[in-house]
């Protein structure tokens, strides 16, 4: 099944304590399977109006828990979320990615809130 999100997408997902949000880096296939590439920002958000809010505030500075998740397509499927909006993804976002590339990282078959060690 081909999930519907793209790179720059802003992703929100529930957890009981509030709303998180990811965001997705870029997508690439590797031996016939997609990658997907997120970062976790840190701060959860009593709904997801303030979310939205957060995102759009471009003098609000979100801090970053994970900067890179790269994760399988099976993990990113186990990975509840909804697509909140479309940003263009920056440089300074891209260079863990980068990093990761350049040193042949690993990719991850376990959901991005496992990975985060939220459930």
């Amino acid at each position: 099944m081909a999930l519907p999100f793209a790179p720059g997408d802003d992703l929100i997902f529930q957890l009981e304590s509030g709303f998180g949000l990811l965001r997705v880096l870029t997508v690439e296939q590797r031996a016939g399977e997609m990658i997907w590439h997120l970062l976790a920002y840190e701060e959860l958000f009593p709904d997801v109006e303030t979310a939205e809010a957060a995102l759009a505030d471009a003098d609000n500075k979100l801090h970053i828990r994970a900067a890179h998740l790269p994760l399988t397509e099976h993990a990113f499927e186990k990975t509840p979320v909804a697509r909140l909006g479309n940003r263009p993804v920056t440089e300074e976002e891209l260079a863990p990615y980068r990093a990761w590339l350049a040193h042949g990282g690993e990719v991850f078959d376990r959901s991005a809130l496992l990975l985060l060690g939220l459930r």
